[in-house]
């Protein structure tokens, strides 16, 4: 009984993707075609129908949001069946993995994770070691060809082989640096969090055992997005029971620029000859017009996998188009018809929103939603985590869990401000660098020397302050523990005495992380085997929050976003802005084959993503880089057979002032 209920209402292919359980099986779900209720229900299935024990499963998703989200839903099925099941991110699995078990790797459990700013401080600090100039040698650039060699699986000794010429030379010796520095402060980056476990795995082949017996079943979605290094993992992981499950879509692989390697879901049935493979073509999202058009377009390309989507949404509207005049015409048009659809169809601005090529793209539209009174957000913006007095009480935790965390304690020596400045944390640093010492004990060292004069005092009563936290906050939960750091360090004190609207900006911002922190550790409890602290387990969360977990869609808000942050989401009234060449597809894409067709791909997500209405504009003008250039129609309009499409009715703009 419990089966058929678990069936229940799936279409022939759904059904079958979910009752096959054993060996490979490769799910070709196209857009809207549910796979995430068929992950969902096939979790469900072999818990509840075959018997699999949850803690045998592991389930993985590309968004801490969407494993959240699949959890509730397996576990509305099953109810406490269901308890034990991994249903979790690349990321959040490998880091539980870690913490258990990165001592074999000679780091501690408590090691930092890095963010952006934190890993290019460390990777200007590498090129400062090798006698090099930030400002002649981009840091941002080694820092991102150092993630692309960890995406690919390689260390630096590896880099250093694969180098083609001498700048790849010189940014495999920074990576060695950078590495050594990161093992010294005992912290990973986001790269190191995936490649570090999949060294775990090959030189430990002890500890690959324990988790390859542990999970008997993996289901890995979004698999078209998975780099070379998410590759050898889950090869890893499923290499001994191939019973491995792998859901995606080569049309939407849009994300080549961090790693992602369309090989991994088109080669899959050369990797395990024995795939069964399921396509899920029935779409239940878009009308007919919008889904035949979003397939014309995709269907120009080669490295693909052949689907016929339909859907059973027959009629609906053609696909509307809109020439513009210039920038500034298409942000009235688009803003006009969402004012109309509110005021003469009802709909509700949240039912409405805007995808661009480019962040830059948003200014026009935000300009005339603002003219207008129309609440907006902007998706992708500065997120929550990345405020500065976010990031200062978040530091203080990092210090107390991890004293080796260099990162950290440079952000909260000052902050609030006491008194010790740049040229007292510089001594500090040198002296660290010199004796090979964390930066801890090197202030320490400049505290007791009498070096630091009358700093010396001041840089002592900060580290009894740190110590004196680490007394008290390690057993508290994470809000409680923010709060006693906030109180203990005058950090809200001094926000207090300020009076400023900024200032009390940044303490409502502070008020919503113990709210935040407080709710976490109502939901969130450690796991059996999981040995982290709450105050750890939230670190890691905020760790490996993205901008889609952070996003939450709301009935007044027009929602704006680049076509790449939309992936994963649908809405009644899609808007695609600034199709023309050069901007979508994108200049830097166009000469390249393989880079042109992952735009193909981009606008065919974009596309989907409407489920009634989707407008696609351009203009004939545009300014860009300070001057005005007459711009062509994106060839990807052209590719939209005329059957599907209509002009837009819409009364001319006035004239630029």
């Amino acid at each position: 009984m419990l089966g058929e209920s678990i069936l229940e209402g799936m279409n022939p292919e759904q059904r079958r993707a979910v009752e096959t359980t054993e060996g490979p099986l490769l799910v070709l779900a196209g857009a809207g075609s549910g796979k995430t209720r068929v992950l969902v229900h096939r979790v469900a299935y072999l818990i509840g129908v075959c018997g699999i024990p949850a803690e045998a499963i592991l389930a993985v998703t590309f968004t801490n949001k969407a494993a959240g989200e699949m959890r509730e839903r397996v576990t509305k099925l099953l109810g406490p069946a269901a308890e034990g099941v991994w249903v979790t991110t690349f990321h959040a699995a490998c880091v539980r993995i870690l913490r258990r078990e990165i001592g074999h790797l000679g780091l501690s459990r408590g090691f930092a994770i890095y963010d952006e700013d934190d890993s290019l401080a460390q990777v200007k600090e590498a090129l400062r070691r090798h006698g090099l100039d930030p400002k002649l040698n981009d840091p941002r650039r080694l820092r991102w060809r150092i993630d692309q060699w960890k995406n690919a699986g390689l260390l630096p000794s590896e880099a250093a082989r694969s180098a083609r010429d001498l700048d790849d030379e010189l940014a495999s010796e920074v990576y060695a640096t950078y590495q050594r520095l990161l093992a010294d402060a005992n912290a990973l980056d986001f790269g190191d969090l995936i490649l570090q476990t999949t060294q775990l795995f090959e030189r430990f082949p002890e500890v690959a055992a324990h988790y390859q017996r542990r999970w008997q079943y993996v289901m890995i979605d979004e698999y078209q997005d998975t780099n070379r290094v998410q590759y050898k993992l889950v090869s890893q992981l499923a290499g001994e029971h191939r019973n491995l499950c792998v859901v995606g879509d080569p049309d939407q692989s849009v994300y080549g620029w961090r790693g992602a390697d369309l090989r991994n879901i088109l080669d899959f049935e050369r990797d395990y000859p024995d795939t069964a493979v399921v396509k899920l073509e029935r779409n239940y999202r878009s009308t007919q017009a919008i889904l035949e058009g979003a397939t014309a377009v995709v269907a120009n390309n080669r490295a693909r996998k052949d689907k016929r989507m339909f859907t059973e949404r027959s009629g609906g509207e053609k696909i509307w188009r809109y020439e513009a005049s210039d920038e500034r015409d298409e942000a009235q048009f688009v803003i006009r018809q969402i004012l109309t659809a509110a005021r003469e169809e009802g709909r509700a601005y949240g039912e409405c929103a805007v995808f661009y090529r480019t962040n830059a793209q948003s200014r026009p539209f935000e300009e005339e939603l603002l003219k207008y009174n129309v609440p907006y957000v902007v998706v992708g913006g500065v997120r929550f985590y990345e405020r500065a007095e976010v990031k200062d009480a978040l530091a203080y935790l990092r210090a107390i869990v991890n004293p080796a965390d260099p990162m950290a304690l440079r952000r909260i020596v000052n902050s609030p401000p006491r008194g010790i400045g740049k040229a007292t944390l510089e001594r500090a640093e040198t002296l660290a660098a010199e004796r090979g010492l964390p930066l801890r004990q090197a202030l320490a060292l400049v505290a007791e020397s009498g070096e630091a004069g009358r700093v010396g005092p001041k840089v002592g009563a900060f580290l009894e302050l740190l110590s004196l936290l680490s007394r008290e906050v390690t057993s508290l939960g994470p809000a409680e523990a923010l709060a006693r750091i906030l109180e203990r360090t005058g950090y809200l004190a001094h926000l207090e005495r300020e009076g400023t609207p900024e200032a009390e900006g940044r303490l409502e911002n502070l008020r919503e992380l113990l709210a935040g922190a407080e709710d976490f550790a109502a939901a969130n409890t450690s796991s059996p085997g999981d040995e982290r602290s709450p105050v750890e387990l939230f670190l890691d969360q905020v760790a490996l929050v993205s901008d889609l977990d952070a996003y939450e869609g709301a009935a007044e808000r027009v929602s704006l976003m680049t076509a790449h942050t939309a992936k994963g989401l649908e809405f009644p009234v899609v808007f695609l802005v600034g199709m023309e060449e050069g901007i979508f597809p994108h200049s830097a894409s166009i000469r390249d084959p393989a880079g042109l067709e992952e735009e193909r791909r981009l606008c065919y997500v974009g596309m989907t993503r409407a489920r009634e209405r989707l407008i696609l504009s351009c203009a004939r003008e545009r300014r860009r880089y300070g001057s005005h250039s007459f711009a062509t129609p994106s060839r990807f309009l052209s590719e939209i057979p005329s059957s599907l499409t209509r002009g837009a009715d819409f009364e001319p703009s006035p004239a630029r002032d």
